[in-house]
């Protein structure tokens, strides 16, 4: 079941590239070496003296290749998996905005069976954006749809996920919402975002356990000299990961080597926030209730707010290259193990070394995806 020999590659690993072969066995990588001697019959993907690479992880996504995730059945999020196989996602989060509570449990549940029958890249969970969430840096958010903080609400939808509820942001500033993060944030992964909350009231929201800030920079009040603001409290605190949209629009290409001079490499997490439009023309889309219209590749509410974006992971990459003049293997850790270490996967994702999932990617020179393999099966082939 699963078992590969990924022969003549370029091995990332501890933060450097080193010749080598892989034999993945059971959807795990089961041995390393200069040379692997394989099973007689074992299928082998001929490297060519090309990279490989952890698989890339995209913790915040709302949807691509014409799929929303709030509209989206079990189907419909395979369909979003084989597109990020080829752009060389092996896990992703489908990320639910704002909605209904009917609504937020049917996504739940179309996610929970898409885990059990995966297509090309792992659905690995579900990032609940909301609705815990500030009205007035709501960005696309349904305003009659946001809540104060309600941990019993936010139970249920854990509780309904069974461990398919990985992730959720919330706004520290919205009442009940600091108490609700100190409630459950041992049980999901907590970010801050959307929020205009000051220093002191997001200080607390870390104390009480929220570990990663929302599209840092974006939704979200900025820093002042006298008021530092949740952007201050987000990039001075080391127990939290700075997730930013690296598309050049959402933050310009300074912002993001502020960012990462601030954090530094092992605290920040490229996303892309994309939407249905991600890998496809301009045009006419929805994200959750929304109209989004998409020019030029930057999608946009009809008043003007942006609305995620149209990024793809291995784009995201290309712009953090050119962005801060770093080789790929510098970079490499922001979509790769740090979104596992900020979700509690780092001990089998993220990383390649025996023992760990075999999701992995053959990179080309010049960074195409080459292949995609994702639990030790090839999920994509250019």
């Amino acid at each position: 079941m699963n078992d590969l020999l990924i022969r003549n590659v370029r091995i990332y690993r501890d933060g450097a590239f080193a010749p080598g072969e892989i034999l993945c066995k059971d959807g795990k990588i089961a041995e390393m070496a200069s040379a692997v001697a394989a099973p007689e019959g074992t299928p082998c993907l001929e490297g060519e003296g090309r990279r490989l690479v952890p698989g890339f992880i995209d913790l915040h996504t709302h949807g691509a290749a014409g799929v929303d995730v709030n509209a989206a059945g079990a189907q419909d999020l395979g369909k979003i998996g084989r597109f990020f196989a080829s752009q060389g996602v092996t896990g992703w989060l489908a990320s639910v905005l704002t909605d209904t509570k009917e609504q937020t449990l049917w996504c739940i549940g179309e996610a929970k069976k898409a885990m059990e029958r995966p297509e090309g890249a792992r659905l690995l969970g579900v990032h609940l954006e909301g609705p815990f969430l500030a009205s007035e840096y709501k960005g696309a958010m349904p305003e009659e749809l946001l809540r104060t903080g309600n941990a019993a609400l936010l139970r249920e939808y854990l509780r309904a996920g069974e461990g398919a509820v990985r992730y959720v942001t919330v706004s520290p500033e919205v009442p009940g919402v600091v108490e609700m993060i100190g409630e459950v944030s041992g049980e999901v992964t907590v970010a801050i975002g959307h929020s205009g909350a000051d220093y002191e009231t997001s200080r607390r929201a870390i104390a009480a356990g929220a570990r990663a800030a929302t599209h840092t920079g974006n939704a979200m009040r900025l820093l002042h000299q006298h008021e530092p603001a949740i952007w201050g409290a987000v990039l001075e605190d080391d127990r939290v990961f700075c997730e930013v949209i690296c598309d050049g629009r959402h933050l310009h290409p300074g912002t993001v080597r502020l960012i990462l001079k601030t954090k530094g490499p092992e605290r920040v997490v490229a996303i892309t926030d994309s939407i249905m439009a991600a890998g496809l023309p301009d045009g006419q889309y929805k994200l959750g209730v929304n109209d989004v219209i998409v020019r030029d590749g930057d999608a946009k509410l009809p008043n003007g707010v942006r609305a995620g974006s149209t990024l793809t992971l291995i784009n995201a990459l290309k712009n953090l290259i050119k962005f801060t003049g770093l080789p790929p293997e510098k970079v490499l850790p922001l979509l790769t193990e740090n979104p596992a270490r900020l979700l509690g996967l780092a001990d089998r994702k993220g990383a390649i070394a025996p023992g760990m999932d075999a999701d992995l990617v053959l990179l080309g020179e010049d960074l195409t995806v080459d292949a995609t393999i994702a639990g030790g099966e090839v999920v994509y082939r250019a």
